[in-house]
């Protein structure tokens, strides 16, 4: 009995974090001015860099959130605390950068790396913040 209540835990922190993945993604593909799955399709590697760090980037602090979550609902509110994060650093290197999304679309790999390096630090920032 002891193993189905955890595979059932297991299930339902799975499957949220499954579908708080794809909000995430859903909403940076929205807020972000470039389209980053027509660049990723049409071969562009400054776009897939800055995507894979901004998923990464999400993905270490919804991580660490599992582990020290009290229940489901403080982990789905943890993972919304995770994602505005997240944007907020996207925001922050538009700051920096204002061109990034012209950089991206161009195919600077320098900027891709520059964007994804910056998204996986404020998501290893983020989940060292979340450890309670």
């Amino acid at each position: 009995m002891a193993t189905l209540h955890l595979l059932l835990a297991f299930g339902s922190y799975f499957l949220t974090s499954c579908a708080m993945v794809l909000i995430f993604l859903f909403i940076y593909t929205r807020i972000t001015p470039h389209n980053e799955w027509r660049l990723i399709k049409e071969n562009n590697l400054a776009a897939s860099l800055g995507f894979v760090g901004a998923l990464l980037g999400y993905i270490i602090p919804l991580a660490s959130v599992a582990i020290n979550s009290v229940n489901l609902v403080d982990y789905v509110v943890w993972g919304a605390v995770a994602l505005v994060v997240q944007l907020l650093v996207f925001g922050l290197a538009r700051i920096y950068m204002p061109k990034i999304s012209q950089h991206i679309e161009d195919n600077h790999l320098a900027v891709g790396l520059f964007l994804g390096g910056v998204s996986l630090a404020g998501g290893i920032i983020n989940a060292a913040c979340m450890t309670y």
